[in-house]
């Protein structure tokens, strides 16, 4: 039977929720994107080679079951922070990490900026480089100026402003029924849950993204998009495979954004090629290297 543990780790800002499945040695550090949370792994995660693989589910700052500290940076550079943070408490020197949208630029600027605690990054449907934000984000500040957003801020709001996000970020309408629009809403449920959605979005900085050395990256990287995903266009995802050095680019069939929603089956089976047999040698100095 597989084990799943849930645990709190903490980190600079406060505590992040993390799930883990297995006990392999390699670490790989699952990172949801805007919207979503440790529950969009819940059929990736179960299907790695978990005699080889650890996997671990993290909810970003202020996402799902983690903390929301009143003054807390939910940016880019702080959430790689985090990562790294959390990485620190669980004593991983390396790991691969694997990011959709919002998660591949964290994994993207972790890898970027700390190399040595990057051993590879998969970036599942990341946005244009540079331009971290993207419509959907930039769609929340035009609602949050307007009325309707005001008619959404009551117990329910963060589920009607969701809905249509998530809807259009899988390759059928039908792959996000309501109950799983629901249960991804979950967290934001209450009267400041559209009001946190926002700090959430107005924290996402495409200068977090901008200001980026790819060519430092040294882990083995892959670049993955859904053949029905209109957020990383062919042309923004070949962009961005071809800054990073050495870096795969892959089409996967019949999915839009959210991969491990519309093709867990297939992206397990990829990570679980991406993961190395055995995992390199921990370098003394990673844990204390100096982000430049």
């Amino acid at each position: 039977m597989l084990r799943l543990d849930h645990l709190r780790i903490p980190v600079g800002p406060g505590e992040l929720h993390a799930e883990r499945y297995g006990f392999g040695d390699h670490p790989m550090v699952l990172l949801h994107g805007f919207g979503t949370s440790t529950f969009l792994w819940r059929r990736v995660a179960p299907a790695l080679p978990l005699g080889r693989v650890t996997a671990w589910a993290m909810d970003l700052l202020g996402h799902g079951e983690s903390d929301r500290p009143a003054d807390g940076d939910f940016g880019i550079a702080a959430q790689a922070l985090c990562v790294e943070q959390a990485m620190t408490s669980l004593r991983i020197g390396r790991a691969t990490l694997v990011g959709v949208d919002l998660g591949a630029v964290v994994a993207l600027r972790l890898a970027a900026t700390r190399p040595a605690r990057v051993q590879g990054i998969v970036l599942i449907s990341p946005p244009p480089p540079g331009r971290a934000r993207g419509e959907d984000l930039a769609e929340l500040g035009r609602a949050a100026a307007s009325h309707l957003f005001e008619a959404t801020r009551g117990m329910l709001g963060a589920t009607a402003w969701l809905a249509p996000l998530l809807t259009s970020a899988v390759a059928s309408p039908e792959a996000m029924p309501p109950k799983l629009v629901a249960r991804y809403s979950a967290p934001f449920v209450g009267a400041d849950g559209v009001r946190h959605l926002q700090v959430l979005a107005n924290a996402v900085s495409d200068g977090d993204a901008a200001d980026l050395d790819l060519s430092r990256i040294t882990a083995r990287a892959l670049v993955l998009r859904g053949d029905h995903d209109a957020w990383c266009t062919q042309n923004d995802a070949t962009r961005l495979a071809t800054a990073i050095p050495a870096a795969d680019l892959r089409t996967v069939a019949g999915a839009g954004r959210l991969i491990p929603e519309d093709a867990p089956d297939a992206l397990s089976a990829m990570l679980a090629e991406w993961a190395p047999v055995a995992r390199d040698a921990e370098a003394p100095s990673a844990l204390h290297e100096h982000e430049s």
